[in-house]
């Protein structure tokens, strides 16, 4: 499908204001004739197609957002939803929340549903299925649309728009760090997102950690899968025997996991086995027995953050054409009883 160019786009390829613009395709005598026919014919050039409903919803908002997570059961997704509800309250604005259940069919399903004048804008976290085929089309169509996309947690690199998310790479490169300092050399990896941006990025971490301490990296003691249940089965592959000292998980999922396993083997935990895990829900960090040492990602400010992007993109003139932003929250190790003091 060919893509549909922007007014903002073709302002830019013009050096003209996107006001400017808008002006010359609906005939407007400010603008010279010259200035029309020249905008005009580029617009037809680049498949210039004006969003009928976001025109007729120009003067007519409806003060409502569509939100799209992959995974409701997900306390991390729920708790980044209890922030974007907060910030929707605070301004006014209502929210529908579709779930994708990390299906890319349902995505796009969802974002068509909506984008019919019943929403303002989104904010998501793209579904597994997208990230693993890099099918973003959909997200850039309605883009170009009019229809103004935030991205949380996992995002589309390749698409232009407003983004909240935490420092993957470094926060698991300082976790890692964290259980060396504890004095652990032989640090197993349980992660079931390596089909994800955040799982690679995490990952990255954890093997920067280690080439940055000459600690060899061990295969038998890495665990990169897709799933839960992929994770369940390649943990019970572990060698008899095998040595480990600590154990950095990438999940909440992956976090319940490593506790699980290293209380099955007997481990004395945090004596004989530290755990650290990405985790922002109280199943890992306190239901549990030892209670676990977190990553935490602060999902409550993401949501609240990107619910203000969108709510201050939306709410802003179009003369004003605010750069795409890119927050970064940080996250922090919150010390329980899995570690060592």
């Amino acid at each position: 499908m060919k893509v549909k160019a922007t007014l903002k786009q073709i302002a830019k390829e013009l050096n003209v204001s996107v006001s400017t613009v808008s002006k010359a395709l609906n005939d407007s005598p400010e603008i010279s004739e010259q200035t029309k026919i020249k905008i005009k014919e580029y617009a037809k050039l680049k498949n210039y197609k004006p969003n009928v409903i976001g025109l007729n919803l120009k003067n007519r908002k409806t003060k409502t957002i569509g939100v799209i997570i992959p995974n409701i059961l997900n306390s991390f997704f729920a708790k980044v939803f209890s922030g974007i509800e907060k910030v929707a309250e605070q301004k006014g604005y209502n929210v529908i929340t579709c779930i994708s259940n990390e299906s890319l069919t349902k995505e796009i399903s969802a974002l068509e549903i909506l984008s019919n004048g019943t929403i303002d804008g989104f904010i998501l976290s793209v579904s597994e299925e997208a990230q693993k085929l890099q099918d973003y089309t959909h997200f850039t169509e309605i883009i170009n649309d009019g229809t103004p996309i935030v991205m949380f947690d996992r995002i589309a690199e390749g698409v232009e728009c407003d983004k909240v998310i935490v420092d993957d790479y470094n926060s698991a490169l300082n976790a890692t760090q964290r259980l060396i300092d504890l004095g652990c050399k032989n640090i197993a990896l349980f992660s079931s997102v390596d089909n994800l941006s955040v799982g690679k990025l995490r990952t990255s971490g954890y093997l920067k950690a280690l080439e940055n301490n000459a600690i060899a990296i061990n295969e038998n003691i890495v665990f990169r899968t897709d799933s839960e249940e992929d994770l369940k089965n390649a943990i019970a592959t572990m060698p008899s025997g095998q040595m480990i000292d600590a154990i950095f998980a990438l999940e909440e999922t992956d976090t319940v996991a490593a506790l699980k396993f290293g209380l099955k083997n007997g481990f004395k935990i945090p004596e004989e086995l530290s755990i650290i895990g990405f985790a922002d829900g109280i199943l890992a960090s306190r239901r549990l027995t030892p209670s676990v040492t977190t990553v935490s990602q602060h999902a409550p400010e993401i949501g609240e953050k990107a619910a203000q992007l969108l709510i201050d993109r939306l709410e802003s003139k179009e003369e004003e054409e605010l750069p795409y932003r890119t927050v970064v929250i940080n996250t922090i190790l919150k010390e329980r009883e899995s570690t060592r003091s």
